[in-house]
């Protein structure tokens, strides 16, 4: 026993999204693109980088205006020639011109020695080390985060392709690569680590006076304000990133309720005909949508339509079955009962003959039932072929009027020059059809009429008719011939030499060939009925 798991699609209740896969699928597909675009972006390198270059920029457009002012008025000629730096003026005026720009100065002298510092202040007991306070953060949200993003970048490791800023409290010139380039007459510049976190960035200047270079100016800066300015790059992408992901998370759910729920609906109410239990599910109708959802649900239905319909079908031909051959059946027994109690031979040779046409009625029955029980399962895997019209009726025609008795009627078969009707269809279900509408006039026609078998072609379809002279077809009887087991023969004719389901099973083959077959009766002048005409509409190929 094979055991199908459907417990998702038995559930009933309020539809959930986050349960749906389909729902979970659609969401992360749809954000993947934004979240690799945010952490993408959370690396920005290249900006990084030209924030850097315009910082020790502003650092050395400071340094060369602090340097100047240091040359033209700290430096004093001594004997000899020689200029020299006034250590206490310097001090002095590095304090109060680097304090405004919130960076450290330290010039160095010649020889590379400390000449002034902005972290010291002159007093009467000394240099006295002192160290600005950032200002208080303004209150609000994103300063707040600022202020964590702050302290989280602290706990990053350095950059270990950059040197370890380290501070001395006897520093000299000659510790600083840019303030060797700088004593050089060149401009240096560095970029260095720093052991709290984040980047110090470093430029030395040279001092000079009457174009002699007497010391180095050097400014460093923590490079808060790169990291401020990659903050605010990294706040706006956050910023965008959160409506993004808003708007794509309601879209994905929006498109799943529109996928979803629907496909839901449509594989509950297909479980519900599975089940079936004595009544008909029905296929919601989404047609209306205009998408593939919408053809899958008119799909479903038609093809739920046409399953009822099958079985309607199938228990209707079991029920017409049973009567049909229950007859024969009864009748063979009641013959074998009364056999048994009677020893008149001549009574017992004729119900002999009685039990043999019901046996061959019985056999001509299953034969022709197991035939149309067939039909339908054949043309559904049979593969259409051309078959040429022209051709099979011209060879029926010759093999009735060759093969027929005499005084059989007449086969005549009239026929376009030059088209071979031709028609996409099973040739061997075809010629039956052909065969049972001249075996059924041959069988109405008198004795020498005539059989008129035609075809021709008409906007695209081709038409096939079988005309007899015959009785016609009684009244009210034209569609009532192709049901199953139903009988009209001619009088005299023995009964039981037809099943009646041969109509039947030309009806079922030229509707799977897509086509239709109708019956309707010939008239004279008069009004007279003066036979019957079968024609076959099939699509031309």
């Amino acid at each position: 026993m094979v055991t199908v798991k459907t417990e998702s699609v038995r559930r009933r209740g309020r539809w959930r999204p986050l349960a749906s896969p389909l729902t979970r699928r659609i969401l992360a597909v749809n954000l993947i693109a934004p979240v690799l675009l945010v952490a993408g972006l959370m690396f920005l390198d290249r900006y990084k980088q030209a924030l850097i270059e315009s910082e020790l920029a502003g650092l050395a457009t400071q340094a060369e205006m602090v340097a100047g002012a240091v040359g033209e008025s700290a430096v004093a000629e001594q004997s000899l020639g020689f200029l020299e730096i006034n250590a206490e003026l310097a001090q002095v005026m590095v304090r109060r011109l680097a304090q405004p720009a919130q960076m450290r100065a330290r010039l160095f002298d010649a020889v590379g020695d400390l000449a002034a510092d902005s972290q010291f202040v002159l007093s009467a007991k000394g240099n006295i080390q002192i160290e600005d306070l950032d200002p208080p953060p303004p209150p609000g949200f994103w300063s707040d985060l600022a202020a964590r993003w702050d302290r989280l970048s602290h706990w990053m490791p350095a950059d270990p392709d950059l040197p370890l800023h380290v501070e001395r409290l006897d520093s000299r010139g000659d510790q600083f690569p840019e303030v060797v380039a700088a004593l050089a007459g060149e401009t240096g510049t560095a970029i260095r680590s720093s052991p709290e976190g984040g980047i110090v960035l470093s430029v030395a200047v040279p001092v000079s006076r009457y174009k002699q270079v007497v010391g180095a100016l050097m400014v460093t800066h923590d490079g808060r304000a790169v990291a401020h300015g990659l903050f605010q790059v990294r706040l706006a992408i956050a910023q965008v990133f959160i409506v993004t992901l808003a708007v794509t998370v309601g879209l994905s759910f929006f498109l799943a309720g529109t996928i979803a729920r629907p496909v839901r609906r449509l594989a509950m109410a297909a479980h519900q005909v599975r089940r079936g239990r004595g009544q008909r599910a029905r296929i919601p109708d989404l047609s209306a949508r205009g998408d593939e959802i919408g053809e899958l649900s008119l799909a479903l239905k038609e093809m739920t339509a046409a399953l009822w319909t099958r079985m309607d079908a199938i228990e209707r031909f079991a029920a017409d079955v049973s009567h049909e051959i229950k007859n024969p059946l009864t009748s063979v027994r009641s013959a074998v009962e009364t056999a048994a109690r009677i020893s008149d031979p001549e009574k017992q040779k004729r119900l002999l003959e009685i039990i043999r046409d019901d046996v061959e009625r019985l056999n001509r029955l299953i034969t022709d039932i197991s035939d149309a029980s067939r039909v339908d399962a054949e043309m559904s895997r049979a593969e259409m072929e051309p078959v040429p019209l022209a051709t099979l009726l011209a060879t029926l025609a010759q093999v009735y009027q060759d093969t027929g008795a005499d005084g059989s009627p007449a086969v005549l078969v009239t026929l376009p020059d030059t088209d071979p009707l031709t028609v996409a269809g099973i040739d061997g279900r075809l010629v039956q059809v052909l065969r049972n509408l001249i075996g059924n006039a041959l069988s109405f026609s008198p004795p020498g009429g005539t059989i008129r078998l035609s075809g021709w072609r008409d906007d695209g379809v081709i038409h096939v008719a079988v005309e007899d002279d015959g009785p016609g077809i009684p009244e009210g009887k034209l569609e009532a011939i192709f049901d199953r087991f139903y009988t009209e023969r001619p009088a005299g004719e023995k009964f039981g030499t037809h099943s009646g389901l041969g109509l039947s099973i030309s009806k079922q083959i030229v509707d799977a060939h897509q086509g239709r077959i109708h019956a309707e009766n010939r008239t004279d002048a008069d009004g007279r009925v003066i036979g019957a005409r079968f024609v076959v509409t099939l699509p031309a190929h």
